[in-house]
């Protein structure tokens, strides 16, 4: 019985590669956006200036609050033709959603990381002269930088599956690819398989890779396990 046709799979093994790829350059930069925008929200959901703490909020709560699948949809069917007056590439819809969404994670933990930093590091950074802004670079986000590194590791591996929402807007990313090698073929099993495997191999080497930059980064806080890790 002829059950599993990988030969399938083999016809489109360009195709998937390019998907493969394709998940990849979409998760790194809708992460690293998502990153530096999220810090900055995470900076204003700590302000005490209302103008910056409530926008800050609202757009969390908003992002937080509806269904990513759904916020790739308006973006790149409503939101930039309304701006640009025409759609764009999906390249560009899908980046912006992936950023635009993993920013509102990420703001809440940036700002869980600077609130779990005792309030007392603060008010001596003050007291030395440091201001506001040079308190928070050089005192407070170095020693929350390390408490962030578990969540923010998360975030990346929760972005990389939701990263196959993109599909929605005929990204062609690897859930894509399962598709058009489904309805080619009318086999599903087959393609659907080796996608859910591609994501495993994805996700399985991202934890790995977060997994070392924790360990180093413990190391460099902890003088005692730098010291033996140097032995």
């Amino acid at each position: 019985m002829d059950f599993f046709r990988w030969d399938i799979i083999w016809d489109y093994r360009e195709l998937y590669l390019s998907g493969f790829l394709t998940t990849i350059i979409l998760t790194i930069c809708g992460y690293i956006g998502g990153v530096i925008f999220g810090l900055l929200l995470g900076l204003g959901q700590v302000s005490n200036k209302k103008w910056i703490y409530w926008p800050a909020k609202i757009y969390i709560d908003v992002f937080r609050g509806t269904p990513m699948l759904v916020q790739l949809l308006l973006i790149h069917l409503a939101v930039i033709p309304t701006i640009f007056g025409e759609s764009m590439s999906w390249w560009v819809s899908g980046i912006v959603g992936l950023i635009l969404n993993s920013a509102a994670y990420n703001a809440e933990i940036f700002r869980a990381g600077i609130q779990s930093i005792d309030k007392g590091q603060m008010e001596a950074a003050r007291s030395l002269g440091l201001t506001h802004s040079q308190a928070m670079k050089k005192v407070i986000l170095p020693q929350a930088f390390r408490r962030m590194i578990p969540p923010l590791g998360n975030e990346f591996i929760a972005l990389l599956k939701d990263s196959s929402l993109v599909t929605v807007i005929a990204g062609m990313e690897i859930l894509y690819v399962s598709k058009v090698v489904a309805g080619t073929y009318q086999r599903f099993w087959e393609p659907y398989l080796f996608a859910a495997f591609l994501y495993l191999v994805l996700t399985y080497t991202a934890t790995k890779i977060i997994a070392i930059v924790e360990k180093r980064v413990d190391i460099n806080y902890n003088p005692r396990k730098k010291r033996g890790a140097h032995k």
